[in-house]
């Protein structure tokens, strides 16, 4: 099953160890996230590192040995062609680079953000709902 990961469940699975972070190195599971995740996570870079108490440095070690390696970045070129589309449909400007990707790759998208399901032209899942397939 393939999806477009949310930066809310990678950040999630950064801050603990969960259910969450066991789904993201699922076999089943190919996981994609537009490659201006790494951007959103620079920008809460604090907020996580006060959650989860920990440095800068710790912290981005962890984004790469575990998370990074279960998840594809594509390039903002590779979505380019999408944003319009992406746009129109997204109910979240700050998703839109998700929504692109999704289009792109023509799969659903895995977030726990609800208001992204205010919209019918990509499939919104939660983890519950990721759960719930795979079992």
């Amino acid at each position: 099953m393939q999806f477009v990961v949310d930066a809310n469940i990678i950040f999630s699975a950064l801050i603990k160890d969960s259910t969450t972070r066991k789904l993201i190195s699922e076999p089943k599971l190919s996981l994609y996230a537009p490659k201006f995740f790494v951007e959103e996570f620079l920008g809460h870079l604090w907020e996580l590192k006060e959650k989860i108490n920990t440095d800068e440095t710790h912290l981005k070690e962890k984004l790469n040995d575990f998370i990074m390696k279960n998840i594809k970045l594509i390039t903002n070129e590779e979505i380019s062609e999408y944003i319009q589309e992406a746009e129109k449909i997204c109910p979240d400007k700050g998703d839109i680079a998700y929504f692109a990707l999704a289009l792109k790759l023509n799969c659903a998208i895995w977030s726990n953000d609800s208001k992204l399901k205010n919209q019918s032209a990509i499939k919104i899942y939660s983890t519950k709902e990721i759960i719930n397939l795979l079992n």
